[in-house]
């Protein structure tokens, strides 16, 4: 998707968000679903750090920015394209384990699938509300 403009830009950040959400609610419904198999071990999705490292890189234009008169040269600010970070499944090797080697806490599991509902609910909300504004213009 070609992003050249707010709008276009909001909206392809609200698809990604939905779309880790979905991959989150799978981790977190094989991590409830696993909670009793012996050393097993959770995973974990990361995205929205990443995502944020890579938007704030937009940010952070040096004041002297060096001027490349040779392919080989190396640029002293080089922005991170959002649109390349992509989730990553982790596994918890530091929470703390039953006697079974499992690391699984389903309270906080359903905690966590519930705060991930809410999240994709208010992303969906977002969308709506962001084509709502274009259909409103376009029948002014």
């Amino acid at each position: 998707m070609i992003v050249n403009n707010t709008f276009s830009k909001t909206v392809d950040l609200l698809h990604r968000g939905l779309s880790v959400a979905s991959l989150r609610e799978s981790v977190i419904g094989n991590n409830l679903a696993n909670a009793d198999v012996p050393n097993f071990k959770r995973t974990d999705v990361n995205f929205e750090s990443e995502l944020k490292r890579a938007l704030d890189t937009e940010k952070q234009k040096p004041v002297l920015e060096l001027n490349l008169t040779h392919p080989n040269h190396i640029s002293n600010w080089n922005p991170r394209n959002y649109q390349e970070v992509q989730p990553r499944r982790v596994l918890d090797y530091i929470s703390q384990s039953d006697n079974n080697g499992n690391n699984v806490d389903a309270e906080e599991e359903f905690n966590l699938l519930l705060k991930n509902q809410l999240r994709y609910m208010l992303m969906a909300q977002s969308v709506t509300f962001e084509f709502s504004q274009v259909n409103q213009v376009l029948r002014s």
